[in-house]
């Protein structure tokens, strides 16, 4: 059997030696005598992965201690309405920043628990820059500002923390957390669903801080209230266990890459060439501002359209899979994830080169 390189925006590619390891430990984990799917969430063995998971996380990101590390299901798609529930604290309005399509889903999401004014967008350039920040209309009466600091289907993404200008600031961090430094501090709330850089899809990461817990909205479900699920450390009902273990899995391993400034040099390096052989040619094109491009999410598109179905089959045919772009915008999309090898990037562009020299 042999591997190819996976493009995929999500659930994406993994850490060969975290799939290893979870193979070698699938019947019995350490001395237990067990599965980590058998175990019971309560008990002994499963509470030192749960320990470890955020211990992991906590060191990787230097999250301060009076943060909150929440463990949850849902997806950032649920958080999308959470948020709101959870931190609004009285007040009526939240404001959100528009650069794409999981922002703009943010946005409709929180339209069902709020008022929301969205203090800028990139909607008129079909989400093809960030606008700058001088520019935004932020209410100070506002509970939050909301950003999405990186955009899988567009592929723009903030290269630096924005000014929330005396707001709490929230951030889906879903498709780049980790895969470069952030001070968790300048925030309120970050959170992620794990599927492109932390893990398998099902788990859900909030980290907040503390004074923003217990303030849900009356009638919240106790599920969906982070306090009760702070109360309960993420376990008000049984979690998805050995996606927790596996997620502390691709933690442990990022821990050994270095960390994360190292996975971060590792990511501008393989973004850089793939960016400059597509800038190369005249046959592919990026539509982004180059100074918001996402490391993580490249979009492409061909000269012609018609070599689109010509291009994927014979990419797949040389081992590089899912680089369909997304049905919205068409085109092609490498994501490239801290699991992506520099050598997959490698073989990727000498395939562009190469596609672009016999058509």
């Amino acid at each position: 059997m042999s591997r190819v390189y996976n493009f995929s925006a999500g659930p994406s590619a993994f850490p060969e030696a975290v799939l290893q390891q979870a193979q070698a430990e699938m019947l019995e984990w350490r001395d237990s005598g067990m599965s980590v799917m058998e175990m019971s969430h309560r008990g002994k063995f499963f509470s030192q992965i749960a320990e470890e998971l955020e211990s992991d996380l906590r060191q990787l990101m230097a999250i301060p201690e009076n943060y909150k590390v929440l463990f949850l299901q849902g997806g950032a798609s649920g958080q999308f309405s959470f948020i709101p529930l959870n931190i609004l604290n009285g007040k009526t309005k939240a404001c959100y920043v528009n650069t794409g399509a999981w922002s703009e889903k943010a946005i409709q999401d929180a339209k069902g628990q709020c008022e929301v004014v969205v203090s800028a967008s990139s909607h008129d350039k079909n989400f093809t820059y960030i606008p700058a920040t001088v520019s935004w209309q932020i209410d100070p009466s506002a509970a939050y500002l909301h950003y999405t600091s990186n955009e899988t289907i567009h592929g723009v993404e903030f290269q630096a923390v924005p000014d929330a200008q005396g707001l709490t600031l929230v951030s889906d961090m879903s498709s780049n957390i980790l895969s470069r430094q952030v001070d968790v501090s300048r925030f309120g709330l970050i959170y992620a669903g794990t599927q492109k850089n932390m893990g398998p899809a099902g788990v859900t990461v909030v980290i907040v801080r503390e004074d923003l817990v217990g303030h849900a909205v009356k009638g919240v479900p106790p599920v969906f209230d982070y306090a009760q699920q702070v109360k309960n450390g993420s376990m008000l009902n049984t979690p998805a266990t050995y996606n927790w273990y596996l997620v502390g899995l691709v933690l442990k391993w990022l821990k050994d890459q270095g960390g994360v400034p190292a996975i971060e040099q590792r990511n501008v390096k393989k973004a850089e060439k793939l960016y400059s052989t597509i800038d190369q040619s005249s046959f592919y094109k990026n539509p982004v501002e180059k100074s918001v491009r996402s490391r993580m999410n490249v979009p492409f598109i061909l000269a012609d359209e018609a070599l689109d179905k010509p291009f994927l089959a014979a990419a797949e045919a040389n081992g590089l899979f899912e680089l369909k772009g997304h049905r919205s915008v068409g085109g092609m999309r490498a994501s490239i994830y801290n699991a992506m090898p520099e050598s997959g990037v490698d073989a990727l562009c000498e395939f562009i080169k190469e596609f672009e020299r016999t058509h």
